[in-house]
């Protein structure tokens, strides 16, 4: 009887309410180490999960004796230099084509912090996996083969680079770290001409995506093969012209990261299955938990109990904002969990909608984008299609200030700023971006490209959305979507 099931969730919510034990003050690691997300992005077969491999080595997250029979096993299937990268590439369809497949995840520990490896696709029929990868980082490792033809076939229309970088900043990463791999390779030599060829090529693009190029991306060379440039410095002479720091060195002393510790709690679900119970991954993008915790998955209210909370593979009795971890859950069925779904306080959960208004900034598309148009919606780890119901106004490029004075235009075309009024299919957990980023960014993604990004300027409820015109929200421009 539905009547009765709703009436029995609403009781268990009263219940959960009333008993609520949400964990308050400060919640520190044993060892006070900050812990940090990295992500590594980039064109297929640019070296990704290679620098990755690396660094579990040489920071003890993989011993020698592993390595040995990785390597002995990618000799086998006469794989050789692709060993390293069998410490992120754990499936054997990725091991056979050497090519990354699920956004893969790792753990190490450097002497100031704790890190978490996220290991995103690079394939452009995987973009989906590299945006829920991107969504869950604090710090993007923007990987770029120096090889002739390598750097240019991953730069040039059809490649990969150009979408990372761009939906690295739309995920809302807080530094972009562009390595220029394969610099031992014949083809380079470890020769300055050639990273500046690359770096040169990338300035003007990484400028228009919005990065500030002084404070948020820094540009190193380094050999995932050899390890070089990855924990210690390169071998004097090999590369006489760069005395910048290595990539660990470098990760370890940027500014500490500030999470949202004391908004209500905020975890969109990537990822869930069942074993011994129900489990669930995600990234705490705002407020705290703790084992035995009641919380409440959003859109559909269903209350849960964190029954153990796991956190770099270890058990841990509670975990704060910026966190990726691993959830066994009390009170809930593998089917009333999705990717998208987020895991509330259960006295502030999100606010969710299908309707809302946001200001988009289009990337590129065929032609024009007029009312009706459909694509698919990319926010946190939600993934649902949407149609564009009206523009509201253009976005005026260089105050970032609505302007109403052009009235309410017909089409959109690349290039420009607008505030627009989009319907999603199903209901979608959000938030305005002003109030919470992560919660708030999103992409529009259609026939595999990604046409535009934006931000959630305003959630409209059913009743207000009627079908007459809307008026453009007073608050409704922040300049830097």
């Amino acid at each position: 009887d539905k009547d009765l099931d709703a009436k029995l969730d609403e009781e268990a919510q009263k219940e959960a309410e009333e008993e609520c034990d949400e964990p308050s003050g400060d919640i520190k690691f044993d060892d006070n180490k900050e812990h940090m997300n990295i992500v590594f992005i980039g064109h297929v077969d640019a070296g990704k999960s290679t620098i990755g491999g690396h660094l579990m080595y040489l920071t003890g997250g993989v011993d020698k004796r592993t390595l040995e029979k990785y390597e002995r096993e990618a000799k086998e299937k006469n794989r050789e230099s692709w060993y390293l990268s069998w410490a992120l590439d754990t499936n054997e369809e990725e091991r056979a084509r050497g090519k990354t497949h699920e956004a893969g995840y790792a753990h190490f520990t450097s002497e100031k912090k704790h890190y978490t490896i996220i290991d995103a696709p690079g394939h452009k029929n995987l973009v989906p996996n590299m945006i829920s990868g991107a969504a869950q980082a604090d710090v993007a490792i923007l990987v770029i083969s120096a090889r002739r033809g390598e750097f240019e076939s991953g730069f040039e229309k059809g490649g990969q680079t150009r979408e990372h970088a761009m939906l690295a900043k739309t995920a809302g990463v807080k530094h972009l770290v562009v390595v220029i791999n394969k610099m031992d390779d014949p083809t380079v030599g470890w020769a300055i001409e050639r990273f500046n060829e690359c770096k040169d090529a990338l300035v003007p693009f990484l400028r228009q995506v919005g990065f500030k190029l002084s404070e948020e991306v820094t540009f190193m060379p380094v050999s995932g093969l050899q390890g070089y440039n990855l924990l210690l410095p390169i071998p004097e002479g090999l590369c006489p012209w760069y005395s910048g720091p290595a990539l660990i060195p470098f990760l370890d002393n940027l500014p500490k990261i500030i999470r949202m510790l004391d908004a209500p709690l905020s975890m969109p679900i990537t990822d869930r299955y069942r074993d011994m119970g129900v489990i669930a991954f995600g990234k705490l993008e705002s407020g705290q938990m703790k084992k035995g915790m009641k919380a409440i998955v959003m859109p559909n209210r269903k209350p849960i109990v964190i029954e153990s909370i796991l956190h770099q593979d270890r058990e841990v009795d509670h975990a704060v904002s910026g966190d990726n971890v691993k959830l066994k859950l009390k009170n809930v069925e593998e089917d009333d969990l999705k990717p998208g779904y987020v895991i509330c306080s259960v006295k502030e959960p999100c606010h969710v909608g299908r309707i809302f208004d946001a200001q988009i900034v289009v990337l590129e598309y065929k032609s024009i984008i007029c009312p009706g148009y459909t694509a698919v919606l990319h926010i946190h780890s939600a993934t649902e299609e949407i149609v564009l119901r009206g523009i509201i106004c253009m976005v005026d490029k260089k105050t970032g200030k609505p302007d109403k004075a052009k009235g309410r235009p017909r089409f959109v075309k690349p290039g420009d700023i607008c505030i627009a009024r989009f319907e999603a299919a199903g209901v979608v957990c959000m938030e305005p971006f002003k109030d919470h980023p992560q919660m708030g960014r999103f992409t529009l993604r259609d026939e595999g490209k990604t046409v535009a990004i934006g931000k959630v300027l305003k959630i409209i409820e059913e009743t207000e959305a009627a079908p007459a015109a809307p008026a453009a929200p007073a608050a409704a421009a922040e300049p830097d979507a």
